[in-house]
């Protein structure tokens, strides 16, 4: 379970990062970081804080897949949980 909870922390606090580094890159002209790439941590535990991310720097959105999408791997992943704890 700590290892569990360590790992959730971790992974949204990256997530959380990722998105605020290619908002920053963004109004800097410089290289992003792939869609694919921020889609993908919130899909291997980081939904918290990519949707945190996306807010707080309003970042992403506008663009559907990112507004629908990372709400719905949230969902999707309390949906596991619970049904792997209970």
């Amino acid at each position: 379970m700590e290892v569990l909870i360590i790992y959730g922390t971790l992974v949204n606090v990256i997530a959380f990062f990722l998105y605020g580094i290619d908002k920053w890159k963004a109004r800097k002209d410089l290289r992003r970081i792939p869609e694919r790439v921020l889609l993908e941590i919130a899909v291997i535990g980081g939904s918290v804080g990519a949707y945190v991310g996306m807010h707080l720097f309003r970042h992403k959105t506008r663009k559907v897949k990112f507004s629908v999408g990372v709400p719905i791997i949230f969902f999707i992943q309390i949906g596991i949980l619970l049904y792997i704890y209970h």
